[in-house]
């Protein structure tokens, strides 16, 4: 997954950084490309645990953030990183089962997306979320 988000990077012509987690949110890798600005690294994590300790896309967090501000900023301090509700955080689910995570940054949030979705995609992990009870979330976080 890192060798494919390098290259979709070099072609976008954005250095990048890009992390994937296990289910318990625990790093298994992280790579930051030559060039990629020294933070990326933390906030790609970040995206990554968000996306398995939460079970959804960082997308589709966005609306809890936003609904229940004072709530969603306790709980995205808990565990050892950052909860965060942006573009560039994907599951990692295949077979109905969260296996973990991926998160990507350095690009605009829509290039860190548009690089998550794709490496996610080719790796053959699922897309579909069910929304968060109570709100107006779509269930396929692409749209």
């Amino acid at each position: 997954m890192i060798e494919d988000a390098r290259q979709h990077a070099l072609r976008l012509g954005k250095a990048l950084s890009v992390a994937v987690v296990d289910y318990g949110g625990f790093v298994v890798a992280v790579e930051r490309m030559d060039g990629a600005r020294p933070l990326t690294p933390s906030i790609a994590i970040a995206k990554a645990y968000s996306a398995a300790v939460m079970q959804r896309p960082t997308k589709m967090l966005r609306g809890w953030a936003n609904g229940e501000p004072v709530f969603f900023s306790q709980v995205a301090r808990m565990g050892h990183h950052p909860i965060v509700a942006t573009l560039g955080g994907y599951t990692l689910k295949r077979d109905g089962e969260i296996l973990g995570g991926v998160g990507v940054a350095g690009g605009s949030p829509e290039e860190d997306q548009i690089v998550c979705e794709a490496i996610v995609t080719s790796a053959g992990f699922a897309n579909d979320f069910p929304a968060w009870a109570g709100t107006e979330q779509e269930t396929n976080p692409h749209g």
